[in-house]
């Protein structure tokens, strides 16, 4: 668990990162869509400030790679620096671990938040349910 700037990052079961997944990602999509078979292979961490759930991300490992899916903040929290403080928070777990690479799909509209952390698109795009998606990753 971290604590930084009133905002408190812990690990959390994959069923509590739905509701935001839904809210802020996937809003025309039922809860029950939000569930990904992978979860229980996952790590999933949540921030919260004021003992509210504000911002959700789930964690995979292969090898020395770990890949952050459905990073995700409440609307009423975005740029707030939370986003960033959780970034930053899997990015030292995922050294910690003895991983050597994260990385991710972003949307479009992140890609200058990736940049601004550090990360480095690979150059590959694609596109799932009218989502266009670009690889970004950090060597660690």
């Amino acid at each position: 668990m971290a604590i930084r700037n009133n905002v408190t990052i812990e690990q959390i079961r994959p069923q509590l990162t739905w509701r935001l997944r839904n809210e802020v990602l996937y809003p025309n999509e039922p809860l029950h869509a939000m569930a990904m078979d992978e979860d229980n292979q996952g790590l999933h961490f949540g921030a919260f400030t004021a003992d509210k759930l504000v911002g959700v991300i789930s964690l995979f490992q292969k090898a020395n790679d770990f890949q952050f899916r459905k990073f995700a903040i409440s609307s009423a929290f975005q740029n707030q620096g939370i986003g960033a403080l959780m970034l930053q928070y899997i990015t030292e777990f995922a050294q910690l671990q003895g991983g050597t690479r994260l990385w991710c799909n972003a949307r479009l509209s992140a890609v200058n938040f990736y940049q601004k952390a550090g990360f480095r698109t690979t150059g590959n795009t694609f596109t799932r349910n009218n989502i266009t998606f670009e690889v970004f990753e950090k060597e660690l």
